[in-house]
């Protein structure tokens, strides 16, 4: 079994760790990290995403009870998180919702993809992708929202809609998830042509962008309060899908998606947790520590997980 799993998810980290060391040494500029990114995640990752989507079973993969336990757990890890920053280590409560954002996203397209199609089988993760259709829009709508009601001089309350959908539909993620439903609702047939050169990038995507990521860790530090950056790591890799684990128990959900809805709910915090921390100009620092020590973490971590899960 051990063997299994480090076959499962070492080919993950070590091209994470590649991108990581040529840019640690100099054998990759910033920008050539900059310019792969930017293709994997504005135009290669939303295409794999699209070609999931547009072929998805609607009908069995969004079983509401299935996504209820991940967005429940994902939620309560959120506010569990932002209050364990605002009342046990004091800081404004606009800041701790930034940080506790981290233990809200987990990184499941550029790991939960990858590690899931290694652990079940690319061909039986369509629960993955429904939950990966509504991650970033509930995400952001919950953050956003909740950052501006705190904010003491924020936006008026009328233009809240109007922030919330420019963060989420920007995204152009959710534009690749957005033009697959299109296409999986009207039944549209795409030509052949199409699907083969949509299929070529999104065989490129995945390495790129783990790549990539491993890339912009060598950006990141970890900094003074590394007590504060390990508790809402450990509520995001281990209470969240914890978490989802029992409400999956609770609600009936079948054991082999259930599964896999923990194993996405155990990724680590994904880099959209800085970004929004970023956007608000809050607690950036301890956000960016959080997303590079859980990374490191998740690697045994999510060894767990497959373990338990298995």
């Amino acid at each position: 079994m051990f063997s299994t799993i480090i076959n499962i998810i070492a080919p993950v980290f070590l091209v994470i760790g590649a991108g990581w060391m040529l840019v640690r040494f100099g054998l990759f500029s910033d920008s050539l990290i900059d310019g792969l990114m930017k293709f994997a995640i504005q135009f290669a990752v939303p295409c794999l995403l699209f070609k999931a989507t547009s072929s998805l079973d609607l009908a069995t993969a969004f079983d509401w009870r299935l996504l209820s336990s991940f967005y429940f757990s994902a939620t309560v890890s959120f506010l569990v998180a932002s209050f364990v920053s605002w009342k046990i280590f004091r800081h404004e409560p606009g800041t701790a919702v930034a940080i506790g954002f981290g233990a809200l996203f987990s990184n499941s397209v550029l790991l939960g993809i990858p590690i899931s199609e290694r652990t079940w089988g690319s061909d039986q993760i369509e629960p993955v992708f429904a939950i990966i259709s509504l991650h970033a829009p509930f995400c952001y709508l919950l953050g956003i929202s909740s950052m501006e009601l705190l904010r003491s001089a924020g936006k008026p309350g009328r233009n809240l809609p109007g922030v919330v959908l420019k963060a989420m539909f920007s995204n152009s993620l959710m534009l690749g998830i957005g033009l697959g439903f299109m296409v999986n609702i009207s039944g549209i047939n795409i030509p052949i042509m199409l699907i083969s050169a949509v299929d070529m990038i999104s065989n490129a995507a995945l390495p790129a962008a783990l790549f990539g990521l491993g890339g912009v860790l060598t950006r990141y530090r970890l900094i003074d309060t590394l007590s504060e950056v390990s508790v809402i790591a450990l509520i995001s890799l281990f209470v969240h899908p914890a978490l989802t684990y029992v409400v999956c128990q609770l609600l009936d959900v079948a054991e082999s998606t259930g599964r896999m809805a923990v194993l996405v709910a155990a990724m680590a915090p994904g880099l959209n947790s800085y970004l929004f921390a970023n956007l608000y100009q809050r607690g950036q620092e301890t956000a960016a520590s959080l997303v590079l020590l859980g990374t490191l973490v998740s690697i045994f971590s999510v060894s767990i997980w497959i373990w338990l899960l298995r």
